[in-house]
């Protein structure tokens, strides 16, 4: 066995050698001088404030007081290349900068602020929200008797100040509704005056249509007219189409009425000035009209009165649960027995109105129809309500009583199976169906009034025609 010896390592002429670390030392020269791209795109500059050495301020001290003239370069004079920016810093001072101290300037009040009235909140703690004392808010409050209307609030009302530069109040003002606002304001006295400001709005008259598929109600919401103006369209049609029963789909109204108008805004409605009811294929028309005594009523478009002397119906919008038979049976007595009346079905509580003028003789409770009202009307008409809640306020004996008031509320008093108004309507003494009677008339248009009547007449009516046609174009 033979011992292996290590090879050695091979040799390489010595000019080779001389040539590959010249080459070695170029490459890293060349990497020192051009760095790569990433490098590049890593540079960083870093903008440093330098202090000069204190042994060099004093140097420089003494070469100017020698006489060197101030335009003599710098250690730190601007660098080639650099903008004035980046070395302003960097310029020595002939001083020590001085600390800029804050003097912090005492905060001024809110000369106008607003304020919302939150749930619990009270005129006193909204004046503390403002920075105003509880004494202030009381001495408002005393200023005036009306200032107190301040001390109602609502929540969500607004309420603004005005201050006075030394923090007193100036101004005090809210809005009681879109058309009215109040205000204090302190005068040249010192004293604070209340004033009241109501703005009148500009009316206009405005048209709505409609075809009823379920209810007067919703159709008429649907043409944008407010609940209001439907009672006033029940009321004004009321003694010639019973709402409760009479109403079919297909029915159509049309109707020109006030509209308020605020700053271009509309903000609500106002009377209807005419109207035009088709009920079952008849036309019925109104028209509002005040004579030269101030009286205002509805009247057909050649001036017959609108108005009778009773309404169809005690109750808006009832359901009739029961007609006037001369033998029905009775369904607490189970005997066969004439329904001298019509029952009108409706909520408890629901307000009962009287048909006509007239003088109440009995207000109290009567037999099997519990709590009753009979009312006479003049020589030949008498009308009973039965079975109600309760009287409206004033009802008693001999009390007088206009046509649509409330006389009292629905009720199930007597013999009654559920919540209605079992009403009567006599005449001499004898009962009729209400459904039925042929209503007796009020006085037409007087005739010194009739030309009046007819100038304001006229118009309105071909307002709606004119509406119509153009509603009735427009679906073509």
């Amino acid at each position: 066995m033979t011992d292996a010896s290590p090879k050695a390592p091979p040799l390489y002429p010595k000019t080779h050698l001389l040539a590959a670390s010249g080459l070695a030392a170029l490459l890293s020269l060349a990497l020192l001088v051009f760095p790569s791209s990433e490098v590049e795109a890593k540079k960083t500059s870093l903008a440093i404030d330098l202090e000069p050495p204190a042994q060099l301020l004093q140097d420089q001290r003494a070469d100017t007081a020698d006489g060197v003239p101030e335009s003599a370069p710098s250690p730190f004079a601007q660098i080639e290349g650099e903008t004035e920016a980046d070395t302003t810093a960097s310029k020595p001072a002939s001083e020590p900068a001085q600390p800029e101290v804050a003097t912090a300037e005492p905060a001024k009040p809110e000369l106008h602020r607003q304020v919302v009235v939150g749930r619990g909140d009270t005129l006193s703690s909204l004046f503390e929200k403002v920075g105003l004392s509880a004494a202030e808010a009381q001495s408002a409050l005393d200023s005036d008797k009306q200032a107190r209307q301040f001390a109602h609030l609502k929540k969500g009302q607004v309420l603004e100040f005005e201050l006075t530069a030394d923090g007193k109040l100036q101004t005090l003002h809210t809005k009681l509704s879109r058309l009215e606002s109040i205000r204090l304001q302190r005068n040249a006295s010192g004293r604070l005056a209340f004033e009241r400001s109501v703005e009148t709005p500009v009316m206009r008259a405005a048209y709505a249509h409609g075809t009823i598929t379920s209810s007067l109600s919703v159709s008429a919401q649907r043409a944008g007219l407010s609940h209001a103006q439907v009672m006033d369209l029940a009321n004004i049609f009321g003694y010639d189409v019973d709402f409760a029963q009479d109403i079919h789909p297909g029915d159509q109204f049309d109707v020109v009425y006030e509209q308020k108008v605020l700053d271009g805004k509309v903000i609500g409605t106002g009377n209807v000035l005419s109207a035009r009811f088709i009920n079952r294929g008849k036309t019925y028309t109104a028209v509002r009209y005040t004579n030269r005594q101030g009286n205002t009523n509805y009247y057909t478009a050649d001036g017959s009165s609108m108005r009778k002397a009773f309404v169809r119906s005690p109750v808006d919008f009832a359901r009739i649960s029961s007609r006037f038979s001369g033998g029905r049976k009775h369904p607490i007595l189970n005997k066969i027995r004439a329904h001298q009346g019509v029952d009108y079905a409706a909520p408890r509580g629901t307000p009962i109105k009287a048909t006509g003028d007239g003088k109440v003789i009995l207000a109290g409770r009567k037999g099997g129809y519990g709590n009753t009202v009979i009312i006479q009307h003049g020589n030949t008409y008498r009308t009973l309500y039965g079975h109600m809640q309760g009287f409206a306020k004033g009802i008693r004996d001999g009390s007088p009583v206009k046509q649509g008031q409330v006389i009292g509320y629905i009720g199930t008093t007597g013999l009654s199976t559920g919540p209605h108004v079992h009403y009567e309507f006599q005449v001499n003494g004898v009962h009729v169906d209400p459904l039925g009677q042929k209503l007796p008339m009020a006085d037409p248009i007087a005739r010194n009034e009739r030309q009046r009547f007819l100038q304001v007449a006229q118009p309105l009516m071909a307002r709606m025609d004119q509406e119509r046609a153009t509603l009735v174009a427009s679906k073509r």
